[in-house]
């Protein structure tokens, strides 16, 4: 059974490491400041469950996803590249094509860093309306918005550019936010991060 918010969850499919951290940052606070709740695998740490079957729930229950497929280097340590991306939004669009009711309503958003360099590894999606953020954090909060405008018809949403500039102020007032929920900045999970947004969008929500 799907939760009371699957129409407001977007499932959030992208590199985890220190390199993307800007651009994921940048990414959850523009979903939660277009009025939608950022998931992703980060956000659950049972350690009963397998991986996968996380990744199964949250996209069951999500109804939009945003996927970055742009990670394609090889990994320092095995020399392999990383193939979770491409996995997560093929359960993703297999969910939209196969389920039933609302599974079928799913809607996603595939970005890359270079324009049609996608065609290059993974062709099959080449069908897919896929988005370019350059590694640009303004890019990438721009084209999340004006997706999310688009996908979910809402018309309250911010413009991209004043989303662009709160998050910059989000950013700086981030140290205090944190402090206010006992937090510490230097050490925040995934959990802890959305709810520092959630209450910083509380507190400007004019």
């Amino acid at each position: 059974m799907r939760s009371a918010h699957y129409t407001d969850n977007v499932f959030i499919n992208c590199p985890f490491d220190v390199a993307y951290k800007p651009l994921f940052d940048a990414m959850v606070f523009t979903v939660h400041d277009c009025g939608f709740i950022a998931r992703c695998a980060l956000e659950e740490e049972d350690a009963s469950q397998v991986r996968i079957d996380k990744i199964y729930t949250i996209i069951a229950d999500c109804r939009y996803g945003i996927h970055d497929i742009s990670r394609i280097e090889l990994d320092e340590n095995s020399g392999f590249p990383r193939f979770n991306m491409p996995l997560e939004l093929g359960i993703f669009l297999g969910a939209k094509k196969f389920g039933v009711t609302d599974q079928k309503k799913k809607k996603c958003l595939v970005l890359d860093k270079e324009p049609y360099r996608y065609q290059q590894f993974i062709s099959d999606i080449a069908g897919q309306d896929i988005q370019v953020h350059d590694n640009e954090i303004e890019t990438l909060v721009r084209v999340v918005r004006n997706w999310l405008r688009t996908a979910s018809g809402q018309q309250t949403i911010f413009g991209g550019g004043i989303i662009w500039r709160r998050y910059q102020t989000f950013m700086r007032e981030l140290p205090q936010t944190a402090e206010e929920l006992q937090f510490d900045v230097e050490d925040l999970i995934f959990n802890d991060y959305a709810s520092v947004i959630a209450r910083w969008i509380g507190k400007n929500s004019e």
